[in-house]
């Protein structure tokens, strides 16, 4: 889950680390009395959860609270990357000295977390690390040990940080990983870090929280802004379904995720794109649960074939293969390749064909997921 910008950095502030003043507004005369308070030139920035907002005209800068208020009004109510924006943050704007870089990241290449530090703030990290390599530090520590003082402070000196500087730099930096580990967090960002005559302020925030670890920290689900969620998913996780939207043709119903995984980088090496994928779980003995599945994938519009992947165990074929017909019945009928392996597998089939020649839905079954999978993509067109 990832946090609004105005929602990590409270976290943030709560933790020992500076941040300039302001607050949110949701109306454009919200945003010209928070910059009268601020007395002076502010940053407009909308909130929205989407990298790059700078670049999409997402943050702007106002010489005095009308311009604040008329660029509030722009912002409340369009559209950044396809994320409507309902609130904006009113900030000071800040002297600007310099600007670093500072992230803790769960580096799984190494299986350990990083401190990721740079003097080049205010480019994503990514291009600072293409164009400016040597300008990019991490610092790879055992989560058991937690990170040291000491190695902080080497790469630091190292770097020909101003030696000034560099306390505040290892506080800064303490506390990020404070943050990260407390909320378990897979991303913690402050991009640009600003160093002011007064000391350093973190002028962005970002923190990303594990979604698995949601329940041991419940007071960060207040903080999920579901309108930020697709609709499909969100109404997925009401209904308690493994469901995931990519954006392609084809709809993957399997049972098990690494089975739908595996569906997945078949029908792309075929040359098609999988639109979602929902992993049924096991234990399919309830036709009407098959039903719900699959009338939830052709929800996606855009969807033109649905590849239907079950090994069943305890799961049994004919049971899916009911579920089959009462979804083709009762939601949008589109053609379905469906490959039964396992219990009952005949049955299930024995079903289909019967109910394609009775109905005349277009249902391919087919003997191995590489079959399937070139079938789905043959059926969709080619895949977009």
């Amino acid at each position: 889950m990832r946090l609004h910008e105005y929602q990590a950095k409270r976290i943030f502030e709560e933790h020992g680390i500076s941040i300039p003043k302001g607050r949110v507004a949701e109306t454009s005369e919200e945003a010209r009395e928070i910059a009268k308070e601020l007395g002076g030139e502010v940053v407009v920035k909308a909130q929205v959860l989407v990298g790059g907002r700078g670049k999409a005209g997402g943050i702007k800068k106002a010489e005095n609270p009308d311009e604040a208020g008329k660029i509030a009004d722009g912002l409340i109510g369009s559209y950044i990357k396809g994320h409507k924006v309902e609130k904006v943050l009113v900030e000071e704007a800040l002297d600007i000295k310099a600007e670093y870089y500072v992230g803790y990241v769960i580096d799984k290449s190494r299986k350990r977390p990083a401190l990721i530090l740079s003097r080049r703030g205010g480019m994503n990290v990514e291009e600072i690390a293409e164009k400016y390599p040597d300008d990019v530090i991490r610092i790879h520590f055992d989560p058991l040990w937690g990170l040291r003082d000491y190695q902080v402070r080497k790469v630091l000196y190292e770097a020909n940080f101003d030696s000034n500087e560099i306390p505040e730099l290892l506080k800064i930096a303490k506390n990020l990983c404070t943050i990260a580990f407390k909320f378990e967090a897979e991303l913690t960002e402050i991009n640009p870090l600003i160093l002011t005559d007064a000391g350093f302020v973190a002028a962005d925030a970002r923190l990303n929280i594990d979604d698995n670890s949601l329940y041991r920290n419940p007071e960060l689900l207040k903080l999920r802004d579901a309108t930020e969620v697709d609709e499909l998913e969100r109404e997925a996780v009401l209904k308690g379904l493994n469901y995931v939207r990519i954006g392609g043709d084809i709809g993957i119903v399997a049972n098990g995720a690494g089975l739908a995984m595996a569906t997945m980088d078949l029908i792309q090496l075929m040359g098609g794109r999988p639109a979602n994928f929902l992993d049924t779980g096991g234990g399919l003995s309830d036709p009407q649960k098959m039903r719900m599945c699959l009338e939830h994938v052709v929800r996606d519009e855009n969807v033109k074939v649905v590849f239907v992947n079950i090994f069943a165990e305890i799961t049994r074929c004919e049971k899916v293969a009911e579920g089959i017909v009462l979804a083709m019945d009762t939601s949008r009928r589109i053609p379905h390749v469906v490959k039964l392996a396992g219990t009952n597998e005949e049955l299930g089939k024995q079903l289909l064909r019967e109910f394609a020649e009775r109905s005349g839905a277009e249902i391919y079954l087919v003997d191995s997921i590489e079959e399937g999978a070139k079938k789905a993509v043959e059926v969709a067109g080619g895949g977009v």
